[in-house]
This record gives C-alpha cells, structure tokens and sequence, in this order.
C-alpha cells in the first residue's frame, strides 16, 4: 500500500496502520478509563473523515488503552460546566452530527470493528453499538448509567438498547448474556482482543471493497426507508454505480473463472 498521511492529532488519539488497508484508532487516557474529552472527539472526527474519502483505506477498528474501551463522558468535567452554570448539552447533541466521540451516530459506508478490553459505559457503548463488529474480553461488562447520574443516554443508543439497560442501569456481564442481551460477535481472552479484531478486519479486506462498501450503504438505508424505496435508492445510488461499472466487478469474476484469488483496486472516489 502506498504511503499515506493521516492526520495530526493530540496524545489522547494514536493512530497507527496495522494491516493493509486497515486503520486502527485508540483512545489513550487510560489514567481515566479513556473517557471523551472536547479534544478527543475533535481528533476522531478529523481522522474517521479521513478516513471516509481515503480509497486506500477500507476497515476501521477503535480500541482503548488500558483496561477499558471507554468510560463515556468526563463527568468530572461535565460535573464542572453544570456547577458553573454551562448548560449547552441540547445545543451540543444536536450540532454534533456524527454523535459521541463523532462515531455513535456517524453513517460511514466502510465497516467499522470495536475491539473492546474490560467493557464500556455510557457514551463509550453508544459507540460501539454503532460499530459493524464488535470483539469484546471474556471479562467485559458493559452499561449505560446515565439516569444514575441524572443525564440521558441520548447519542444514539436509545432505540438500540433494552429496557434493562437505560432505565434499569443494570450490568451486563458473562458470555452468554453478552451474546443474548447486547450484540457482541466475537468473544476472546482480553490479551486476543486486538489479534482478533485486525483478524476480522483483514477477512474483510478478502472482499471487493466497492462491494463491501455498497452492502453496507444498503444496510443503512434500510433503516431509513421501507423496502421499495431503500431497493429504489440503493439500486440507482453512487455505491451500486460504482460497483457494476467499476474494475472490481471485471476482477471479480474473472478471478472465479480462472480459479484465482482476485486482486482487489482500490475503490474509485464518490
């Protein structure tokens, strides 16, 4: 892969490139359980925008350092805005359009994967569950305490997650309710957590990112139109273009006729 530039971002994101055609982002505040701050969001927003235009890059994975994945806002420094009279949460949740941490509701046509060690709370889950994959330790217990602390869980998760987690604030931990209760697909010792999740994102570098990438676009207009009219969308819409008249789709299937393994382009630019 040709070199590529992210870029620059504080010491509270590190961005590293662990596969080809993999980006790998980790939240680094470990000291305090890598909860959001204004900072870290601006960096995650500037490299997943990045992220979005460049064709080389085709899988995303965010992970944290240390023993959490995220423990959601900085309530400490949240708890200081509201004693001193700062209440622009409305504001804030409305004009920041992909969400918490610029993910929990970013609308990205290229797959994500949350590689998760110890859990997540709050905000950090609202993220993840807008993530494709998700890879959590066997020892990863996840919540959303929000009404414990008197705030909302409002960034995306609300029409995802059951009852027991944002009124009751419950725990949820163990394998099997992780699997039955809260969509994690793949569950590994925390020292595997990273392996396993580049492992997935490598299987899916395998595929023909135009068609990775236009799968992914139908999948999200699902959920904003019933089915003619996502098919309608989908089926005229740039990704699809892209697809049946791109070189991907000629590498494809002359790849099956020769019994080869196909050698994927970089997508072409929407």
């Amino acid at each position: 892969m040709a070199s590529i530039t992210p870029p620059k971002t504080s010491e509270q994101l590190l961005v590293s490139l662990p596969a080809e055609h993999v980006l790998l982002l980790t939240f680094n505040r470990p000291k305090q359980l890598n909860a959001m701050t204004p900072q870290m969001a601006v960096d995650l927003k500037s490299v997943l925008d990045w992220f979005e235009t460049e064709p080389s890059l085709w899988v995303a994975i965010v992970t944290g350092a240390g023993r959490l994945f995220c423990a959601g806002a900085d309530l400490k420094a949240w708890n200081n805005d509201q004693q001193s009279g700062i209440t622009n949460e409305q504001e804030d949740v409305v004009s920041g359009i992909y969400g918490f941490g610029s993910i929990s509701r970013r609308q990205s046509n290229k797959p994500i994967i949350a590689a998760v060690s110890g859990g997540a709370y709050g905000g950090g889950m609202e993220m993840l569950m807008n993530c494709d994959y998700v890879v959590a330790s066997q020892d990863a217990k996840f919540a959303l305490p929000e009404v414990k602390r008197g705030v909302i869980a409002i960034q995306g998760g609300k029409a995802q997650f059951p009852v027991v987690l944002l009124y009751l604030s419950r725990l949820i931990l163990g394998m099997l309710e992780l699997r039955e209760v809260f969509s994690v697909n793949q569950i590994v010792p925390a020292s595997e957590v990273i392996p396993a999740a580049i492992a997935a994102a490598k299987e899916i570098t395998l595929n023909s990112p135009d068609a990775v990438q236009a799968t992914k676009r139908g999948l999200l207009l699902s959920q904003e139109f019933g089915h003619s009219q996502m098919l309608f969308n989908h089926a005229l819409g740039t990704e699809c273009k892209r697809v049946y008249k791109g070189d991907n789709i000629k590498e494809g299937l002359k790849a099956f006729t020769e019994k080869r393994a196909p050698r994927w382009r970089n997508p072409a630019k929407l």
